[in-house]
């Protein structure tokens, strides 16, 4: 098939890379022509295993391409998927104004352009919305035909996590499209049709509500497992042990994915997928107590740590790792920059080291958050473990693996607080070694 797919961020990058990987022709559009220029360079805007591979086999084979122009890609397309941005806005609310920006711009390309054979064009949000978001944002943009051409509105979730993405575009857990035309939810079928897997044609709302469902689980479960270990730490229980045997019960207790101690959640999804459910709830009249609480057992986490580096009495921070996720370069809503943030803003004077981050290669909405929350990143920032542990009295440690792990063996600081569980019984071991709730 031919496609456009409009936004070139994590969703929209690995959903063209893997969809042209798997034969169909891709045009990806972009405002940001630093990213359209990467794409066609064989290069990927984006940090994620894997994704580099997919980028140049589609661009050397010339299934997969970018531009900056809506109606070269529409041109070309017989379906539109739009993955573009919807950050919150005020209050928790979810901003919808790129999606509407883009549906508007379809419609203009539409005009410029001769439909396709048979003149149906589908144009399918990827984007996490909220329900009647298809209904009452996108279909009203094509409620006045455009001469020649037949356009359906559908919601197509997406259920990539950042650092995993590719595999996960490959094995999702479901294909789901939710639209009222019969038309549009062939067309999806089709698109999806080398996964091995029965398309699931729901109600529009159905498919916008799943995936908040399945993220404020995600985000539910880790807080959960987080607030029984600050909990069990005051009784000297490794919580760790006692979430291992918890998620064996794959009957009554569901499945590991997310139940484990560590620090907290962030990222571009979690966080704000849970502020707009919290704003649908209110804007509805219902009271939604599990979701506010786990905003707030969240933020306690974060805030716990600042307050026991505090109480260490030392001044000099080593934080490693910076990045929401290992494997990805996403700082956006970053539990670790806010926990840089605060740190730096107390006092204490703070070195970084991210195996990922470079400050030179961030992009659009990922520099920008950046930007505000860590202006001075570059000078913050060390080339290795070593460099960023020396002179340190404190490590707050979330990356893990061997660079790491030995740099902390060869320079320990007094204090090694670790946030994410996964640094071995050699630095468990060492003294002043503790856990975020173990």
């Amino acid at each position: 098939m031919k496609v456009a797919v409009f936004g070139l961020g994590y969703v929209g990058t690995v959903t063209a890379a893997g969809l042209s990987h798997c034969g169909h022709s891709v045009i990806g559009v972009d405002v940001d022509e630093a990213k359209v220029a990467a794409i066609n360079a064989g290069e990927s805007p984006v940090v994620e295993p894997g994704i580099v591979e997919l980028i140049q086999a589609g661009a050397q084979s010339g299934r997969l391409r970018a531009t900056t122009s809506a109606a070269e890609a529409i041109g070309h397309a017989d379906l539109s998927l739009i993955c573009v941005g919807t950050p919150s806005g005020s209050h928790g609310s979810t901003d919808l104004t790129y999606i509407e920006k883009v549906a508007v711009e379809i419609r203009e390309a539409m005009t410029r352009v001769s439909p396709p054979d048979g003149g149906f064009h589908a144009v399918v949000v990827r984007s996490t919305v909220p329900p009647g978001t298809v209904d009452r944002v996108v279909a009203p943009v094509f409620a006045e035909p455009v001469p020649g051409w037949q356009v359906a509105a559908a919601m197509c979730p997406e259920f990539l996590r950042e650092g995993v993405s590719v595999k996960d575009f490959f094995a999702p857990p479901f294909v789901v499209v939710g639209t009222s035309d019969e038309r549009a939810a062939a067309t999806v079928a089709e698109l999806f049709s080398f996964l091995d897997l029965e398309t699931r044609h729901v109600a529009t709302t159905t498919a916008e509500s799943l995936k908040y469902a399945c993220n404020a689980f995600h985000a539910t479960k880790v807080s959960f497992a987080n607030e029984l270990s600050r909990i069990f730490r005051g009784f000297g229980v490794d919580s760790r042990e006692v979430m291992e045997i918890f998620c064996e019960d794959t009957k009554l207790n569901i499945a590991p994915t997310y139940l484990r101690p560590g620090f907290a959640y962030g990222g571009s999804c979690l966080p704000k997928d849970l502020r707009s459910l919290q704003y649908m709830a209110r804007t509805n009249g219902v009271d939604a107590p599990l979701l506010a609480g786990t905003s707030l057992t969240n933020e306690l986490v974060i805030r716990d740590i600042v307050e026991r580096v505090i109480a260490t009495g030392q001044r000099k921070v080593a934080l490693l790792g910076l990045s929401f996720k290992a494997d990805t370069d996403d700082l956006r809503e970053s539990p670790n920059v806010e926990l840089a943030e605060r740190l730096i803003g107390k006092g204490f004077e703070v070195r970084i080291y991210d195996p990922i981050i470079n400050p030179d290669r961030l992009v659009g909405a990922n520099r920008r958050h950046v930007e505000a929350r860590l202006p001075h990143l570059n000078r913050l920032l060390a080339c290795s473990p070593e460099e960023a542990l020396s002179g340190a009295e404190v490590a707050l440690v979330s990356a893990n693996g061997p660079v790491v792990t030995a740099a902390l063996r060869d320079v320990a600081p007094p204090h090694i607080i670790d946030l994410s569980g996964r640094l071995g019984a050699v630095v468990e071991a060492m003294p002043g070694y503790s856990g975020v709730g173990w």
